[in-house]
Formats: structure tokens, sequence, C-alpha cells
């Protein structure tokens, strides 16, 4: 085999003829012994170059010296020019690493070592026929064995595991692309003088190779330029069709990093550092003691010293991490290509978003807002600015087959700064562990305060059926279009989901959560769904009890139609406990704690829910809503002015506004509302038009009239509740049929307690004895 390998070297070697590659003069054998006569090289292996700061006393303990970049990209350019011509013949090099890279003293890079190269079957033809020798062959199998250095031996997992690609450290198939990530590894231990993947054992490293993101390299060395960071980053991309398609590619980018960087147009690294000499500043040092050092390495960051130091005392490498108490989970991106797989990238922002809500000590932004951003191109900044938040998580979906694989990374907003990142690799079985463990890894590289029931929850995940998560995530895909037919089907894939996989918790609070908003839109009977409802989030808390979601669903269930309001509140409250950052619990307890009457609780509800959820169109109309019902009409027009202008296409926005504006007698401004409202719904230009000609015409009574008969026909309001009816009558002067449908309500359940509690509109039916019996039914306090 070893002399297998070192014909394979000769033959891979001879095919090629670079100035950045080794060459080779001949292949012959003297007295039985094969040899190779190549050049004669002069220098040291890049290895060595980079390793000399290991045994320098200013870099103790800190690995090898980062190259000055003018020398790395000097160097970077003609090793990419290498592996461009190799790749080019059909040749794969599958061991790039510094110990295969000499430097000549004249500072020019030589790739050694082709043993592990695979050669293209032409080139490995022509190459055997040049040597005679038809009987060899020119490549290798993937299999293991490792030394000391992490270096390969016959029969291994052809390359160094530090410098192994994950499709190479898998044993797949491999392709030109494998060079680039182990380039993208040299790069890294180049600028950094560490290696990306390292650690005390090769299960070690191979764990970091496949799952875990390396430092950034800024944090290990402040003098590097955001642009080389960048480059590194790419060329370490885990997945390949991410990474760096050809040497080339690279290497341009290298050229146009030089050319920037020798006119001076480049930009470094944020921390920026003042020249002290290293003996002095060492002296210095020793004789004040561990205090006295940190205090001058924070103050100085000589040569970057603060941040290998701080490492070197058990701190983080690189600038400490800035205070993040808020964040937002960005739409994670698909990478799949399939457009039909948007469900399940969603569905994965989802999962994050709910884990991450969970920890108490961070405010997380909802699903709503976040999923405004979703395609957009718009600076960080802004968007941590406009969701009032100090980071964001941003990263992709790649679903393929029964593998699932995430990439996140952490970056701050003022002033933007990358702060970490984590590529995830699981079957998806264990997508729902997977989901706690991003969660718990965020929160430690963050230093949240999770509490230990928290922590044991993002640990507690059961192992899920591939199929039910497929089919719960699309049936979470559908519940927030929120229309009929998005909610009517998601129920159907809730039930598929559950009938793969009976015990799937999470899937019963979802087909809850569709029932709940089925019924309170007004889409179908309460008295049909609600039950349903509750049986749904009954299951799921049988199954799971700490899920917050199910408890929010069964709030609003007892809310809305048992009218038992301590019972919702104990639910309301027990879901905002499991999960703090659920801007939904929030919200309908804030609709509970209005019709209890203890109005300060309940603004202060509402507006946490917008807090968490900024850009919801829903939440931010109901600030405007609980400003109505309090008998502040002018803030309540001027936040719905603002919730028209956030999302002009919320119909339920107008609604409000006409109300607002009929308590001010501005009659002309609420037509207005009221037919933008119709328009929306879907009412026909004719009836908008008509609405507009009764008021025109009759007055606000006549449009009131109008308006109606529209509301008697479901298909385009749904389900009638009995207040809607029963506000028009009031305002009609028709007290007696306002009756009628409020009795009618009470039968049915389709009465809101809040608006029987405080809509001014029914103000003309309250003294009626009439109302204050319909309140105690509905088990209002006297």
């Amino acid at each position: 085999m070893a002399l297998e390998r070192f014909k394979r070297e000769a033959r891979a070697a001879s095919a090629l003829n670079h100035p950045n590659i080794c060459t080779i003069h001949d292949i012959d054998e003297y007295e039985g012994q094969p040899f190779i006569a190549m050049e004669l090289l002069e220098g040291q292996t890049l290895k060595q170059r980079i390793g000399v700061g290991a045994r320098h006393p200013d870099f103790a303990g800190t690995g090898g010296v980062p190259l000055p970049t003018d020398t790395l990209l000097d160097l970077a350019i003609q090793i990419a020019d290498a592996l461009d011509a190799a790749h080019a013949k059909g040749i794969v090099h599958r061991d790039i690493k510094p110990a295969n890279i000499f430097v000549t003293n004249r500072g020019q890079p030589k790739i050694l070592d082709f043993g592990l190269a695979k050669l293209s079957p032409s080139v490995a033809a022509a190459s055997r026929r040049r040597a005679g020798d038809e009987d060899v062959a020119a490549t290798a199998g993937p299999t293991a064995s490792l030394d000391e250095e992490h270096l390969t031996s016959p029969g291994a997992v052809m390359g160094t595991v530090a410098y192994m690609s994950p499709e190479q450290a898998r044993g797949e198939e491999l392709d030109a692309r494998t060079d680039l990530f182990s380039f993208g590894a040299v790069l890294y231990e180049m600028a950094t003088g560490k290696q990306p993947f390292s650690g005390a054992s090769s299960a070690a490293i191979f764990g970091d190779l496949l799952y875990k993101a390396p430092v950034s390299p800024v944090q290990l060395n402040a003098e590097l330029p955001a642009e080389l960071e960048r480059i590194i980053n790419k060329t370490l991309e885990k997945h390949r069709d991410m990474r760096y398609q050809s040497a080339g590619d690279i290497r341009a980018d290298l050229k146009r990093l030089k050319r920037d960087t020798e006119s001076g147009r480049t930009v470094g690294a944020s921390v920026s550092r003042r020249t002290v000499p290293l003996p002095r500043r060492w002296a210095a040092i020793a004789l004040a003691g561990a205090v006295l050092i940190a205090g001058v390495v924070l103050g100085l960051n000589v040569a970057g010293l603060r941040d290998r130091l701080l490492a070197f005392v058990g701190a983080r490498h690189g600038v400490p991490l800035p205070k993040i108490e808020s964040l937002a989970v960005l739409p994670l991106a698909n990478l799949s290509g399939d457009p039909e797989q948007e469900y399940f990238a969603d569905g994965m922002t989802d999962a994050l978003i709910a884990e991450l809500g969970q920890i108490g000590s961070l405010r997380v932004i909802s699903r709503t807002s976040v999923m405004q951003y979703k395609g957009v191109k718009r600076p960080l900044p802004q968007i941590a600015k406009e969701l009032n938040v100090d980071a964001v998580i941003e990263g992709s979906v790649l679903r393929s087959g029964e593998r699932v694989r995430i990439t996140a990374q952490l970056i701050g907003a003022v002033p933007e700064r990358h702060l970490w990142a984590r590529n995830y690799e699981r079957d998806l079985r264990d997508v729902l562990t997977l989901q706690g463990e991003i969660a718990r890894t965020i929160a430690d590289e963050i230093k949240a305060n999770v509490t230990p029931d928290v922590q044991a929850r993002l640990a507690r995940a059961r192992p899920v059926n591939p199929e039910a998560h497929e089919w719960y995530l699309k049936g979470r895909f559908l519940w927030e279009r929120r229309t009929p037919e998005a909610l009517k089907k998601s129920i159907e894939y809730f039930q598929q989901a559950l009938e793969k996989d009976p015990g799937y918790a999470t899937a019963y609070a979802a087909l809850a959560d569709s029932y709940d908003v089925l019924a309170n839109n007004g889409i179908l009977p309460p008295k049909e769904v609600y039950p349903r409802a509750r049986a749904a989030a009954l299951k799921a808390l049988e199954l799971d009890n700490t899920l917050a979601d199910p408890h929010a669903a069964l709030g609003m269930v007892i809310y809305d139609y048992d009218w038992d309001y301590p019972a919702a509140e104990r639910e309301f409250q027990r879901a905002i406990e499991l999960n703090p950052h659920c801007a939904n619990a929030h919200h309908w307890y804030g609709f509970l704690l209005l019709t209890m009457g203890r109005l300060d609780e309940a603004m202060a509800a509402i507006k946490r829910a917008r807090q968490l959820d900024p850009l919801s169109p829903r939440i931010n109309a109901n600030v405007g809503l609980f400003l109505y019902l309090t008998l502040h009409y002018d803030q309540a027009i001027n936040e719905l002015s603002k919730a028209m202008e956030l999302d002009p296409d919320h119909a339920r926005t107008y609604d409000y506004l006409e109300w607002a504006y009929l308590q001010k007698g501005m009659y002309k401004d609420a037509v207005q509302a009221a037919q933008k409202a119709a328009s929306l719904r879907g009412e026909s230009p004719e009836w908008v038009a008509g609405l507009g000609r009764a008021y025109e015409r009759g007055g606000i009574r006549a449009a009131k009239r109008f308006e109606l008969e529209a509301i008697k026909d479901p298909s385009t309001r749904g389900y009638p509740r009995g207040e809607d009816f029963a506000r028009l009558y009031a305002f009609l002067g028709e007290k007696e049929r306002a009756f009628e449908w409020l009795e009618k309500g009470s039968r049915e359940h389709t009465l809101l307690p809040v608006y029987l509690r405080f809509d001014p509109q029914l103000d003309v039916l309250r003294s009626d004895p009439r109302f204050q019996d319909l309140l105690r039914r509905m088990n209002f306090p006297p």
C-alpha cells in the first residue's frame, strides 16, 4: 500500500506543471528502492512558519503566530492558483494542510504530497501510461486510522482530520470543493495562528468539524480585514453547495482584497490597536500580577493581546459580548431550492422562536413581526432598530432526505458585529431535540439567565415521527395565513400528523389553536368548534403539560365560551409562565383583564404583546381597540392610524376606526372607514359604492341600515356574532331587535365578553334590566 501511495503521488504530481506545485523530475528505482526526483526547495513548511509562535515567549499558550495580512494574501493567492490548476486537470489533493505547503526562502509557496490525490479517470489513465504501469489504481477508499498529529496512514479516511471537509469526514464521494474547505482551514490558521477545529481527541475534532462553527477569526486577530474573515467563513461552509465553488473564485476575491489593501480601501476589524514594545509590556505585566495584566491589556489591546490574554485567563476570545436582553430570529433561508419546502424553513423559524421564548430573561420577537422580513434585503441595524432588539439570529435550513441541517449565526445590532455561528445536522426524528439544543447554545453564548426548569424543558424532547412533523409544519404554515380556507386545511394537516404520531402533543396544541381562531373570528359557530378546541388542548396537556400554547388555547375557550374568568386567568398566567414571550398569551390575557375591569393591567398586557410582536396587524389594531373601549377616542384614532400605516390591508383596523369616528360624530370619516373595511373583506365594489350613496342620501342612519343588511350574509362576514347585530340595532334605536340578538348570542355563546362590558355603542341598552340580567348570566361580578 505504501508503494502504491508513493507511485500515486508521483503520477499525480507529474501531471501538473505549475510554479506553486513541487515539480517532479523523475520516477525510478535504485537498488530495488523506488524514488522520486523533485526540485530542491529551501525554506520551511507553512506549518513551521505559523508554528514558530508556539515557542516564542511573547505568544506562550496561544498556538502559532498569525501571518501579516500582506504576506498571507501573497501566499494564499498563489496557493489558490495552484489548486485551480490541479482541479482543472481533474486532480483533487484531499490533504491540503500547512504541513503540505512549503514556503521557499523567496516567499513562494509549493504544494507537496499528492499521495492522497484523487485523479479523474482520464488523468489517471494518462499518468499510468507515462509511468508504464497499468495495474495501480489512482484512487483511495474511505476507511480510517489516525496518528498523534491527526495524520493519515494507509487505509484512513483520506486526509488530516483537523483540515478535512465535512463530506470527507463522513466518507462521502468527494470533488474539488473538499480542497477548498481544507484551504479555508489553512487560511484560518494563517490568519489566527490557530486551527479552526481542534480538540483533545479525534472524536472531538470530528464533532466540531461536522456540527460547530469555529471562533470568529477576528476575535483571535483583531487586525484581520473584515473581507478576509468573510472569505474564510465562506470557504468553511459545511455544506459544499454554500461554499466557494472553485479555487479560481477564491483567488479572485483574494486578489481584490489585496488590491484594496494596498490602496488603503480595505476595512479591518472593529478593534483598533496601538503598538507598544513587547518585552517592555510583558515585564510590566509580570511585575503587576494578574489584576494589572487584565487592566493593562484591556486598556491597550496591544497587538491584539487583550483578546489572547482574556482567553488565557478563561474569558471568551475577543471583545466581550455586548449585553443582549432582546433578540429576533429572522426567517431562516430555505436552501433546498424547492419553493414547496418553504413551510419547513418557516417551521424551523417558529420552533426556534418558541424555544427561545421560554427564557424569561430575554425578550424574543414573535413570528408575525419577523416574517415581515422574509426575502427582504435590509441592513441588520435597521431591522434591529425597527424591532427594538439588541441582536438578531439569521441562518438557513437544508433538508435532504431524512436529514436536516441548520446554520445559525448571532449578530449584534449596533454596531453590527458577528458574535457567534454554528452548524447543526441531525436526523429528522431528532429535530425537536435540535431546536432545544440551539436555544440552549444561544442562551449560553449571550449569558442569558436560564432557570433550571427552563433548562430541563429545553433539554427534554421526544423523538418525532418525520412524516408527522412534516404534516404539522404544513399545518402551521397555513394557520399563519388566518384565512377561512387555510385554517380549515390546517386542521386536516394537524389530524394527519396525529394519525402518524398519536403522542405528538404539539400537533394537538396547534389543532386547538385552529379551532380557537375559527370560532373567535366568526368563521364557524362557537358551539361547533370551541368544544373541539378544548378537547385538543386538554389532550396536548395530558401528553405534555409544560407546553405554553395549549394553556393559552384552553384559556381562550374558557374565557370566550365558558365565561369562567378566574379559570381562564389561571390558564393564561400558566402559559405566560411557561413562555414569557408568547405574544398571543399576553394578547388574549389583555382581553380578559379588560373584561374584569382591571384597566391598567389590561393596557400593560396588550402593550407587552405589541412589544413582543411589534409589527402584528392584529395586536396593533387591538391597542387602538382597548383605547376605544376605555373611551380614549383621540388616542384610539392615533394608534389605529399608526396600525394602518404598518398594514393598510387589515380590515379590523378600519372597523375600530369607524367606531371611534362614530363616537366623535365624524360620520363621513366613519363611513369611509367602513367602506375600506368592507372592500378588504371582499365585498363587491357595487356594495361599497352603495354604502357611500346611502350616506350621501340619508346620512349616517341610512348608511347603518345599509350595513345591517350586509352582515346578515355569512358568506362575506362569517358566522354572525350577537353583539354585531345588537350594536347596529342599538344605533338605530331598535332596542327590542338588539335584545333579540343579545339573547341569541347568549344561547349560542357568540357574545364576546369585553364588548358587553365596555362597548360604548351598547350604552343605550345598559339601563335596561334585561341587560343587567345578561351580564349576570355571563358571570360578570355585580
